[in-house]
């Protein structure tokens, strides 16, 4: 096949802008005339536009997605050296939020199937501590709902609060109901390549639980239950801005489209006959693909393959949680099935922007 003269990259959020262009300007305008910068009636119309979307749950926005895993473990009252449940394989993020309130990360290990965390492997690591967690973080990684009721379920007998870290997966469904919304609470991201996406930084926190939705909306500003009288401790200034909420109240009606855009193109790169890998991920309401992340026979084979035809990659991600130079655990866990993935996965170009030249493109190199 011809070489792509022009790079195809993993994910262009110019193209997004230049599309929205009109709403976001119109959206600027709104707040700049309003003369409100900070907690304003945008952010109070977007939080009550989110809360419907998920079905009546609670929202607070917040500054961005790990200081909404950080409110939300603080939110629940886990305690400094008390033990979070979570993987090794989602980044870092909710790792970085465990650490940041004192707490010890404990990895459970995935399933090959769909690299979400394994209800087998948390019964086994539930099994093996000496004592019982304080929280436990699912994350829905690249957009995948991950097929956690028995998880659900099982934390539900032993009253361990379960966050959802739904980041890269905002949109998505379980039968009737949205990632997010199983646990006692969510969190997501509005970083500016996730599904529902700002121009900056930005995160979410969900609960249907009042005692949390109350906490939660003091600790992110100063701890403050009204102006200037500070009622919880660890409160924080992560508040999201006026411009951000009313850009996201402009995309939040195009989620739906723009998920059924990622799901296609997904479905077209999943339906090759390739001999470089395969997608692990099925299409569906359970699935907003916001990577297309695949296994690969050969890592470094693929990589130069799509290099030689001018199209990124990346690998998300590429070193295990407990593998970081900032690990403090005292030995490494043993996580076969995560480490095994860790060296096969690969990212590809997948966006709603994407032209069909590119998505062409892309198929044909994974055939070549």
């Amino acid at each position: 096949m011809l070489e792509n003269k022009v790079p195809i990259p993993l994910n262009d959020p110019s193209r997004a802008v230049a599309r929205d262009r009109a709403d976001i300007m119109r959206a600027f305008s709104r707040v700049l005339d309003s003369g409100h910068f900070i907690l304003g009636p945008e952010n109070e119309l977007l939080s009550q536009e989110l809360s419907e979307f998920l079905g009546g749950v609670g929202t607070v926005l917040v500054g961005n997605g790990t200081d909404a895993l950080e409110i939300a473990l603080r939110s629940v009252g886990v305690p400094s050296k008390s033990f979070v449940l979570t993987v090794a394989n989602a980044g870092g993020y909710a790792t970085a939020a465990i650490r940041q309130v004192g707490a010890i990360p404990i990895y459970v290990d995935i399933d090959e199937a769909n690299l979400q965390m394994d209800a087998e492997a948390l019964e086994e690591t539930l099994s093996a501590l000496s004592e019982k967690p304080s929280a436990v973080i699912v994350t829905h990684l690249f957009g995948f709902a991950a097929p956690f009721l028995p998880i659900v379920r099982r934390l539900k007998e032993l009253a361990i609060p379960l966050i959802e870290d739904c980041a890269q997966s905002f949109g998505a469904k379980i039968g009737a109901k949205h990632v997010g919304t199983f646990g006692q609470i969510g969190t997501t991201s509005f970083y500016p390549t996730k599904n529902l996406a700002g121009i900056g930084d930005g995160g979410a926190v969900f609960t249907s639980e009042p005692e949390y939705l109350e906490r939660a909306t003091a600790l992110r500003q100063y701890g403050w239950k009204k102006k200037y009288h500070s009622e919880f401790p660890d409160g924080r200034n992560s508040r999201l801005d006026e411009l951000q909420a009313a850009v996201l109240r402009q995309r939040l009606p195009f989620l739906g489209s723009q998920n059924q855009i990622r799901r296609s193109i997904h479905s077209h790169y999943r339906g090759l006959e390739s001999s470089i890998g395969y997608f692990p991920h099925e299409a569906g309401e359970n699935f907003v693909p916001h990577l297309a992340v695949m296994v690969a026979n050969n890592r470094l084979d693929a990589i130069s393959t799509l290099k030689r035809h001018n199209i990124a990659t990346d690998i998300h991600y590429p070193v295990l949680d407990y593998l970081q130079k900032t690990n403090e655990l005292p030995q490494y866990p043993h996580l076969p099935v995560s480490e095994d993935m860790s060296r096969k996965i690969l990212t590809v170009p997948l966006f709603p922007a994407m032209y069909n030249y590119e998505v062409e493109a892309v198929s044909n190199s994974l055939q070549d």
